[in-house]
């Protein structure tokens, strides 16, 4: 499933993995796919947020609107909430869309923010982002 992948993406996800067992949840959801940007990529997400939001605050909005339960060890299987796989699947459809061989981190931003409704997408919103502005980013930064 994730071979287009590149290491800093499946990074990411694995991430996404530690951030849901820290929390106890039992199901990888589109907040833990933030979070894992965020600890992989604080870069390129620092970049389109630009000055307007600190990666602080999402994180702490996002344990604000968890509940919490005990950790899950890291070695047990957690799965991918639905809303999750629509994300991916988003992702995939951006790379292709966007004419990339690789799906990486900044193809999971577009996908995150096409899951209208979600934490993730709301908090990346509110800070300013949206579809066309990080497309308008990605092929700007590809030009170069």
């Amino acid at each position: 499933m994730f071979e287009r992948y590149t290491e800093r993406a499946r990074r990411v996800i694995f991430f996404a993995r530690y951030e849901a067992s820290q929390f106890g949840i039992a199901a990888i959801e589109v907040e833990h796919l933030l979070l894992g940007l965020i600890r992989e990529e604080k870069t390129l997400i620092s970049t389109l947020l630009g000055k307007q939001v600190s990666l602080d605050f999402i994180r702490e909005e996002i344990v604000a609107h968890t509940l919490q339960a005990k950790k899950i060890s890291a070695s047990v299987e957690i799965p991918l909430t639905p809303a999750l796989k629509r994300v991916l699947a988003y992702t995939v459809e951006e790379s292709e869309k966007l004419k990339h061989k690789h799906i990486g981190t900044e193809h999971m931003v577009l996908g995150l923010l096409r899951e209208e409704g979600s934490l993730a997408a709301n908090l990346l919103v509110e800070a300013g982002l949206s579809l066309e502005s990080v497309r308008e980013f990605l092929r700007k930064k590809g030009s170069e």
